[in-house]
């Protein structure tokens, strides 16, 4: 990604310097969200619950997808898991080498495939709504088949999403709507990161329910094991490989 569009990782960057800053989304029917930035440094007594719980589900050498400032590898680092943290983001994983994450590789997850040399995993890691980034019903399909080249026989995917029905809200409602007469799933979202001057491109971004997370699933060669649920509408799915 070229400097100028990295806005995530600029966000992140200055974060790290002690820059307070609030993260800025803007989806593309105009709607603008956000988050406090600390969430992407919390250090684990301050994570919510159902991560904390899912998190011990780790096992052996550990993929974390889309690792931010390096918070999940940190933590399975300290618990001595060999951890690879990727991102598509050079600031982020410049923000992660500085906090202590030993290995790092800067690619996006379209990019992971036996032929990348990534490794083989017991574990992938998709924590912060990362499950998201999939992006759409096809291409998570397509991904997950590829996972299965760079895992081991038993592995799993831990990944955290967001329940797009779990609203009552008009503007999402609206946009569900939206989303499906174009022909996207009610959870696609299309957005980018706004940081200062700086503009991320547009990317696709999945949210899913269980049943179609499930539908997503089916004969990928992967399996739903169980939901860790939060308090609201995020959850958990840890995800096996099936065996063939």
């Amino acid at each position: 990604m070229k400097p100028d569009r990295d806005a995530y990782g600029h966000e992140i960057y200055a974060a790290f310097r002690g820059e307070g800053f609030n993260e800025i989304v803007e989806r593309d029917d105009g709607l603008i969200g956000g988050m406090a930035g600390n969430v992407y440094f919390a250090e684990y007594k301050d994570w919510p619950e159902h991560e904390k719980k899912a998190i011990a589900l780790a096992r052996g050498c550990v993929l974390d997808i889309g690792s931010g400032a390096g918070r999940v590898s940190l933590y399975l680092q300290e618990k001595g898991h060999p951890v690879l943290a990727i991102d598509n983001s050079p600031l982020a994983l410049k923000v992660c080498r500085l906090r202590g994450v030993r290995n790092t590789r800067l690619m996006s997850i379209t990019q992971l495939s036996s032929r990348a040399r990534v490794g083989i995993f017991d574990t992938i890691v998709m924590f912060g709504n990362n499950f998201g980034l999939f992006g759409s019903f096809k291409r998570a399909r397509w991904l997950l088949r590829r996972f299965r080249s760079i895992t081991s026989p038993n592995a799993k995917i831990i990944a955290e999403t967001l329940n797009p029905y779990d609203t009552t809200e008009p503007e999402h409602l609206e946009y569900h709507r939206l989303n499906r007469r174009r022909g996207r799933m009610s959870g696609q979202l299309r957005l980018r990161v706004l940081f200062r001057k700086h503009r991320s491109p547009w990317f696709d971004y999945l949210f899913v329910s269980q049943d179609e997370l499930r539908l997503i699933l089916k004969d990928t060669g992967w399996r739903l094991r169980k939901i860790i649920p939060s308090a609201g509408a995020i959850y958990i799915a840890v995800i096996e490989k099936q065996q063939r």
